[in-house]
């Protein structure tokens, strides 16, 4: 280093070292913002090409009308109804079953061996292939309980699908709270279902909601599990009870698709049009309650 005006010290050129860890980040920079571009760009052009090919076949008709052998009169309607059923359901039985679970093993359970074990589980189950849920469906549900190829059928098996998730992304959400919150409850005399209701749970249900956003949004698309427990490709009626038969919207597209008329390509690339509100509504309604949590806290 040398001295300048009045024997100030001048700053020297960076050292080959120092030069050599910039262009690495600058290269690592790059390969990330290239990697997000790619993925962005692909998404933009899968989304434009089903736009292209599903936009006229998309209207009132076919979201009123069954399926059918002919083109022009087949509509989407059994299977966004069974779909609606099949998401609001799996909703109700997956989210106070996950939200209790995460609940125990955080505030509650002793921090030892067994519940290290079951933690290990938990993140196992999440990576199990959805195809071995739809065989534990059809054996326990359809089979052994004698639900049958029922909506009730395909809502637990996706519920088993979701619960590991969900328990996992509301652990990490009740983990996130201070526990300087807690401490300030339980001096004031607060009891410890208290603290868990009226301080943990609020602080924690944004990032709940948004791991059941993921959950729910892994569900809507699953048909592995659904082929095995016996759900239909071809419904000409909708579900009106918990224990009638069903299709959805992944199957009915898959039925289209497999088929050799160009018609039935254009409704299956209407029915992904459709299937993607279905997804972004949901989304909406989550991100909503999310975000008046948020304003809350």
């Amino acid at each position: 280093m040398t001295e300048g005006y009045e024997g100030r010290p001048l700053v020297g050129a960076p050292s080959p070292r120092e030069r050599w860890r910039r262009a690495k980040g600058t290269l690592f920079a790059a390969v990330c913002a290239g990697a997000a571009l790619m993925g962005v760009v692909s998404l933009v052009v899968l989304l434009a090409d089903v736009a292209m090919d599903g936009v006229g076949a998309l209207n009132w008709n076919f979201l009123t009308s069954f399926p059918s052998r002919f083109a022009e009169r087949a509509g989407v309607k059994a299977a966004l109804v069974g779909s609606l059923w099949l998401l609001a359901l799996t909703a109700v039985i997956s989210f106070p079953i996950s939200v209790a679970a995460a609940i125990y093993l955080e505030e509650y359970a002793p921090k030892n061996w067994v519940t290290r074990a079951i933690q290990t589980n938990i993140a196992n189950l999440a990576g199990v292939p959805s195809i071995v849920y739809g065989i534990l469906g059809l054996a326990v549900f359809v089979r052994l309980m004698d639900f049958g190829r029922s909506v009730l059928s395909g809502a637990l098996t996706l519920s088993l699908l979701v619960l590991p998730i969900l328990i996992m992304a509301s652990q990490e959400a009740i983990r996130a709270v201070p526990g300087t919150i807690r401490e300030a409850a339980y001096g004031l005399g607060a009891t410890r279902w208290q603290v868990v209701r009226y301080q943990v749970l609020p602080m924690a249900m944004p990032g709940i909601l948004t791991g059941t956003i993921l959950a729910l949004s892994r569900a809507v698309g699953e048909t592995a599990p659904l082929i095995m427990i016996g759900a239909l490709s071809f419904v000409a009626f909708t579900p009106r009870s918990l224990m009638d038969q069903f299709t959805v919207l992944p199957l009915q597209i898959y039925n289209w698709v497999s088929r050799p008329q160009e018609e039935f390509h254009q409704l299956a690339a209407a029915g992904i049009i459709v299937l993607l509100m279905v997804l972004l509504s949901m989304n909406a309604v989550a991100i909503l309650l999310r975000n008046r949590y948020q304003s809350r806290r």
